[in-house]
């Protein structure tokens, strides 16, 4: 279809003219460390960060606000421990329209996973560089570049003088890695609006669903005991292998995932069935010594319609539970002495009708600008679960990059994505929010 006015002509004008402009301020957060914490570790640079944006985000006209939410403690279904923000401030910033519009959110995440060892890399991680049209550095994909362009968007809109009928709400928050409590402590402190965009590293496709994800740790009992003696049956005191014990439960769990591959209530239209991955495994204490208990930390996967009233995975946890229970129930240790299960966190899953505007009208500005985009789900999550479940902003994944390249050594983003999802997102603002005449 095209540009369909002067001011979207003038907006993408803008943008199109500050390439360099758009790849020094991405540059400028990947060189802010704000890899994903852990509870009770100190804070990075995130306030740094914050500050970058609202400083830029204030020249463009918006009301902005950085505050450090409340300590959550334990029990908190999205952290398995308490964890607070000092010195990790979130940041929203509002944009007023003139009135008669619809409001819009534009979120991203501000934290990164951990580079691991610097001499993989080709060049620092912390520090920015372009090489082939790709811009490299930790972040630069998942998902600095994401929030960088949406900053920008609305600077494009202030620089062309176009004013919006509706509000633009930006807000960045910490700690969507490590558990997602960024983005439900934004929700709690009222960021809400019409609909949402989250700018993960789609390639211009839109993530209108994605799955829960909920991690499991299984417990499976043993005796400890002297490993090179002959030991006598356990009922007349002899040890017990918690590792053997452990085998068949873990070898279980592959059964079900398989399992769930082929049943009909595990068919969605956007996202795999449901999964589970033992991926930690703990146990023993001495090289001689039957281990006397085995975890297994296993990430389970869920789909939308595996919640219960409530929104969480409890259903899911169930499903699990009742499934290694039943292979426990051949092992007479097991039998009197169950294995158990804790579960120690909990991101729900949310979905975004595919007809919903919101999705049409993101895939419809990628689409002007030649990024021809699809409507897909994300096996994994994304903050646009909280605020569309829990902040009633219905909102997609939309964003610069490819997420096969998140997480990884040598992570980048194409400086013609930055460019492009810029520009889209001016478009989409112009025509969600409306044009003041």
């Amino acid at each position: 279809m095209g540009l369909r006015s002067d001011h979207e002509e003038r907006v993408v004008g803008v943008v199109q003219a500050s390439r360099d402009e758009l790849v020094a301020l991405a540059s400028e957060l990947i060189a802010c460390d704000t890899t994903a914490r852990d509870p009770g570790e100190p804070p990075r640079e995130e306030e740094r960060l914050q500050r970058i944006l609202e400083q830029r985000l204030r020249a463009s006209g918006a009301e902005t606000e950085l505050w450090e939410p409340e300590p959550i403690g334990h029990g908190h279904p999205y952290v398995a421990a308490e964890l607070d923000f000092d010195g990790r401030p979130q940041l929203v910033a509002r944009v007023r329209g003139s009135g008669g519009g619809r409001s819009l959110l534009l979120n991203g995440h501000i934290d990164a996973v951990e580079t691991g060892a610097h001499e993989l890399w080709t060049s620092d991680p912390f520090r920015a560089e372009i090489r082939d049209g790709k811009l490299y550095g930790r972040g630069a994909c998942d998902m600095k570049g994401g929030v960088t362009t949406l900053g920008f968007a609305v600077e494009a809109l202030r620089r062309a003088g176009v004013q919006l009928r509706g509000d633009i709400v930006f807000c960045s928050n910490t700690d969507e890695e490590s558990s997602g409590v960024g983005g439900w402590a934004a929700v709690r402190h009222g960021v809400a609006a019409a609909a949402g965009i989250c700018a993960e590293p789609t390639g211009f496709d839109v993530f209108a669903a994605c799955r829960g994800t909920t991690t499991g740790v299984l417990t499976v009992p043993g005796r400890a005991g002297h490993a090179e003696m002959p030991q006598p049956h356990w009922r007349a005191g002899g040890a017990v292998n918690a590792i053997e014990a452990a085998l068949p439960l873990i070898e279980s769990l592959r059964r079900l995932r398989d399992e769930w591959r082929t049943r009909p209530d595990q068919r969605h239209a956007l996202l795999s069935p449901s999964s589970i991955t033992p991926t930690i495994i703990r146990a023993g204490q001495w090289s001689v010594t039957y281990p006397e208990s085995c975890t297994v930390t296993c990430d389970l996967d869920y789909l939308p319609g595996s919640v219960d009233e409530a929104g969480t995975g409890r259903p899911a946890h169930a499903e699990v539970e009742a499934w290694v229970c039943a292979v426990a129930a051949a092992d007479p240790w097991l039998v009197e002495h169950p294995p158990s299960w804790e579960w120690i966190d909990d991101c729900p899953p949310a979905e975004v009708p595919v007809d919903h505007a919101i999705v049409v009208g993101a895939l419809e500005a990628a689409g002007d600008l030649g990024r021809e985009g699809r409507i897909t789900g994300l096996d994994s999550w994304h903050d646009a679960a909280t605020y569309t479940l829990l902040g009633g902003t219905p909102t997609i994944s939309f964003g610069p990059g490819q997420l096969l390249v998140a997480h990884s050594v040598d992570e980048y983003v194409p400086v013609d994505d930055l460019v492009d999802h810029a520009a889209a997102v001016a478009l989409l603002l112009m025509r969600w929010c409306g044009v003041a005449a």
